[in-house]
């Protein structure tokens, strides 16, 4: 109890509440900035750290990843541009939410669902870190080939009105994933001899093509004949959720933040898989109203909890063990490299205080997420007010920025324009964006994974079957890709 008690001192102590103030409001700032990671942000905030008490500047660093988790969803909802890869899936909902006159609404419930998750997570890693931080450790690449088939199942729902190219799209994301030199082999794969696409072919380039630039050319096309009641002269307002709404969607709530907490503890998972696989989950639904991806409140409730979970989960890898729990989590232990402390086992014994400062630090950074969301929003709203050619530019602007500074080369720039064409007819002739995405983003994850088993095996990939854990990982994915299916025979069989 002692030790509590000097974590909370340190946490509420004048200075750190201040940075943790600035840290998520930066944070927010950084995420809805296409192409502006969590990882910039804590980057940039490393310098201030240097000349601070250790605990302080991890508590900032801890404020800006809270902040940079929930930012992302800002422009997700009012632009169709994920801010961050974590917030792909908040596209899916929150945007036609925005459409509807409801961003608002969409935004709250962005902010409350984010402020939720991370308390849930922060909460669960206080009483229980050591003994999730041994269960991570069962998992080996057999458990991530299952994760990323479980990610991938979210094409049954948000290719709800056309599997078939749904399927297709998602394949075609996949192929994409391999471009560049094999990590495993070091092969050159479809490079054709172009030293730009060695690296392979950066997810957020496509990401913020096929969203951002890819909707501007709808709107273009549609100019004259589009709806502009978005952008009227009324201001954007949040609507945070009462707690009788919260308790109306309670399950949302809960599950979400469980498979954010679960899948941020696996080291190298990340909120991008977590948010995706809450948004599957959730979305098995079918008779929800409305249809997820026409504006359903829980397709933005689900994966909102489930990447701020991540934070707090990948937390706990990362101080328990010094096995980074996502790449934003690398950037932060590399931070405790600088300040002098080693993760790992011996952190535990050597700073409990410090490990409780950064678990409550989690829960203070969503409490002000929860207040000052309010103000970061509002004030990101206004842009929807803009005539569109104006708001047309500021996105393209936001986008070639974003691209550019990834690895400060115009050849993304130049993929974001080509996979905005791309998007523009995937868009037109009714082929899935976001399916693309997801199979990019999870394709390496799925092939890495079942070559690395294959090899393990000697040739058999027996493993992922053998591995009690990996093989109900596969039968829930399996149940999550013929849900569609079972649903429908079983509804004709009631009726």
């Amino acid at each position: 109890m002692d030790i509590i008690i000097q974590s909370l001192v340190a946490v509420v102590n004048p200075i750190s509440f201040l940075l943790i103030v600035i840290g998520v409001l930066f944070g927010m700032v950084c995420g809805a900035l296409p192409g502006l990671s969590t990882s910039m942000a804590i980057i940039l905030c490393l310098p201030f750290t240097y000349s601070m008490d250790p605990i302080t500047g991890i508590v900032l660093m801890v404020a800006v990843y809270v902040g940079g988790a929930s930012g992302g969803s800002i422009s997700s909802i009012l632009l169709k541009t994920p801010g961050t890869p974590e917030a792909v899936a908040t596209t899916f909902d929150g945007y036609p939410m925005a459409q509807q006159g409801k961003a608002g609404e969409a935004l709250g419930l962005a902010v409350t669902s984010s402020s939720f998750g991370t308390i849930f997570s922060a909460i669960i890693m206080l009483l229980a870190a050591p003994l999730l931080a041994k269960a991570a450790l069962t998992f080996q690449s057999a458990e991530y080939f299952g994760l990323g088939l479980v990610g991938l199942s979210c094409i049954s729902s948000i290719g709800a009105k056309n599997q078939l190219k749904a399927f297709l799209s998602v394949l075609i994301g996949l192929m994409i994933g391999t471009i560049g030199i094999d990590s495993i082999n070091g092969t050159e794969r479809f490079a054709f001899e172009q030293p730009s696409l060695l690296n392979g072919i950066n997810y957020i380039t496509v990401m913020i093509g096929a969203f951002a630039i890819a909707e501007v050319y709808n709107n273009i096309e549609e100019y004259r004949h589009r709806d502009t009641s978005l952008r009227s002269t009324e201001k954007v307002k949040i609507k945070l959720l009462k707690f009788t709404e919260m308790a109306k969607m309670w399950t949302s709530f809960i599950r979400g933040s469980f498979v954010g907490t679960i899948i941020g503890i696996i080291p190298a998972a990340g909120g991008s898989i977590a948010s995706l696989i809450a948004y599957g989950w959730e979305s098995n639904n079918k008779n929800a109203t409305p249809k997820f991806g026409e504006g359903n409140p829980r397709g933005i409730i689900a994966p909102e909890c489930a990447h701020n979970a991540a934070v707090g989960g990948s937390m706990v890898p990362t101080l328990t063990l010094g096995i980074p729990g996502s790449p934003v989590a690398a950037v932060i232990m590399g931070a405790f490299m600088i300040i002098g402390l080693t993760p790992g086992p011996l952190l535990l014994k050597e700073q409990p205080i410090m490990l409780n400062a950064i678990f409550l630090a989690l829960i203070l950074a969503a409490l002000l997420l929860f207040i000052g969301g309010r103000f970061v929003t509002s004030q990101f709203g206004h842009i929807l007010k803009l005539p569109y050619p104006l708001l047309g530019s500021l996105i393209v602007t936001l986008g070639v920025v974003g691209a550019y500074s990834l690895k400060n080369s115009f050849y993304d720039v130049m993929i974001m324009f080509a996979f905005g064409i791309i998007g523009y007819f995937f868009d037109k002739f009714k082929y899935s964006n976001a399916a693309l995405i997801l199979g990019l983003i999870l394709g390496e994850i799925i092939e890495n994974s079942l070559r690395k088993q294959i090899i393990i095996g000697d040739g058999s990939a027996m493993g992922l079957l053998t591995r009690p854990v990996s093989a109900t990982i596969l039968v829930l994915a399996a149940l999550a890709f013929l849900w569609p299916v079972i649903s429908k025979k079983f509804e004709k069989g009631v009726q």
